[in-house]
């Protein structure tokens, strides 16, 4: 029977995922542990708007397990040995060097957490791999510990999440599916996996808790997010012929929507995805086909990614071409910085590759986000090696209020959907931008019909 739990990684999916299971196994000890000595004080904060992440609902779920039963640790170690259960939840991103460049996913950090908890263990383990991780990557972790620890016994588990930032505390309370896959050919594999069922089963329909072999809930995780990518894909590529045609994008998704063969969800069309895990995945998958000498399959899902470039390189030169041919000196108003509403996560958010673009356009950039901090964002842009490091923030001006962020702007872009946009007062914005006042709604968020009547120029997807 599991007593403690230890997580190594306190990210979007570690910190968030073990909040839960503490909260609803008020009888495990759960540690998540970190190197990141920030991080984790972040998460000790009494404070609970300083959290490292936001996603509503955490705050209360964390007032309410942590020092009870869930905790926060730089003490690595200690909580390796001490667990039943060790749960791997640390970054496993796309490879920038070496074979696999810039597709292969990185699993040094995977490898480096197999490596300790086999130096650490004296106990017998679960290790449950929460990463997501290519096909047979728990083979790997199998070896290094069984080679490399004598004497106690390792059952590998497959959990990958499937949680939505911005949702997912209800993800988590109210999951579509939990998804464990084992050694189940093995009575030991049957009991580590029915460990793992126990600990959902708590709040969890039975119904709703999936067990398959290892390989085939590894390779769900990256299908899954190849399809819901696939899907905005899809309807991005239709935006523009929308654009094209006449036809309008909103309608044709809720016509297409509502076949129930198809269904209305990922259907909005956008600026483009982001996030931490649709293009990591899809060029991991993509990686893996190659790897198998499937070529067509790889070509197939490498075209979701490349149509998620266009439309964001299609977004920014719309707003070059729109004003005049040039954007040189030009204030840009940029509402939205993270991938998406709901969180504060900026990982391949559109926003950061359209500025990439108007900044070699010579533009000024001022953004705003409700949740991102100005520190991150100045960080995002340095990853753009646009411009030499010195001057590569030029040009980018963060601000604290929406109505400041606008004023004076010759554009408005939306890039991220945050309910609070659709509540400005507009016309006030209107009153204090260059005329003619733009407004490129990479999101469909805005009233088209409201703003013209104010007098802006206003350009959408599809």
């Amino acid at each position: 029977m599991i007593k403690n739990i230890c997580c190594i990684g306190a990210g979007y999916v570690g910190g968030p995922t073990m909040a839960v299971i503490a909260q609803k196994n008020p009888d495990i000890n759960v540690t998540v542990v970190d190197l990141n000595e920030q991080r984790i004080a972040a998460w000790n904060n009494t404070d609970l708007s300083k959290l490292p992440i936001y996603e509503p609902g955490l705050d209360n779920v964390i007032l309410e397990a942590r020092g009870r039963n869930l905790f926060f640790s730089t003490q690595v170690d200690e909580a390796i040995d001490k667990a039943d259960m060790i749960f791997i939840s640390v970054n496993t991103p796309t490879k920038t060097y070496g074979i696999g460049k810039d597709m292969a996913a990185d699993l040094k950090y995977i490898e480096l957490c197999a490596r300790q908890i086999a130096r650490v263990s004296t106990s017998d383990k679960i290790v449950v791999e929460k990463s997501t991780l290519p096909v047979k990557t728990a083979e790997a972790i199998h070896d290094i510990l069984y080679q490399t620890c004598s004497g106690v016994n390792f059952q590998i588990l497959s959990n990958p999440e499937f949680l939505a930032e911005g949702t997912a505390m209800e993800d988590l309370n109210n999951p579509d599916r939990v998804l464990i896959g084992g050694n189940i050919d093995t009575d030991e594999g049957k009991q580590a996996v029915q460990e793992l069922v126990n600990i959902y089963a708590g709040w969890v329909p039975k119904e709703k808790i999936l067990t398959t072999n290892l390989w085939s809930s590894e390779l769900s995780k990256l299908t899954a997010n190849a399809f819901l990518a696939q899907r905005l894909s899809s309807i991005n590529a239709m935006s523009e012929l929308c654009e094209s045609s006449g036809a309008d994008v909103d309608e044709v998704a809720k016509a297409i929507g509502m076949d129930t063969r198809i269904g209305p969800k990922f259907l909005k069309a956008s600026v483009g995805f982001g996030g931490s895990c649709f293009q990591k995945d899809i060029l991991n998958l993509v990686y893996i086909s190659k790897s198998y000498g499937l070529t067509e399959v790889a070509d197939y899902w490498e075209q979701v990614i490349i149509l998620n470039d266009h439309q964001k390189r299609r977004f920014s030169t719309k707003i070059v071409k729109t004003l005049y041919n040039t954007v040189s000196g030009k204030k840009i108003a940029f509402l939205g910085w993270a991938f998406k509403k709901d969180t504060n996560d900026t990982r391949e958010s559109a926003a950061i590759y359209v500025a990439h673009d108007l900044l070699t356009e010579q533009a000024c950039i001022a953004v705003y986000d409700p949740k991102v901090i100005e520190e991150r964002i100045y960080t995002d842009i340095r990853s753009l090696h646009y411009a030499s490091e010195k001057n590569n923030t030029e040009g980018v001006f963060v601000f604290h209020d929406a109505y400041d962020c606008c004023k004076d702007a010759h554009a408005i872009a939306v890039l991220t959907e945050w309910d609070e946009f659709k509540e400005y007062d507009w016309q006030n914005i209107y009153n204090e931008m260059q005329k003619p006042a733009f407004v490129f709604d990479g999101r469909n968020l805005l009233d088209q019909k409201e703003l013209e009547r104010i007098g802006f120029i206003y350009k959408r997807i599809g």
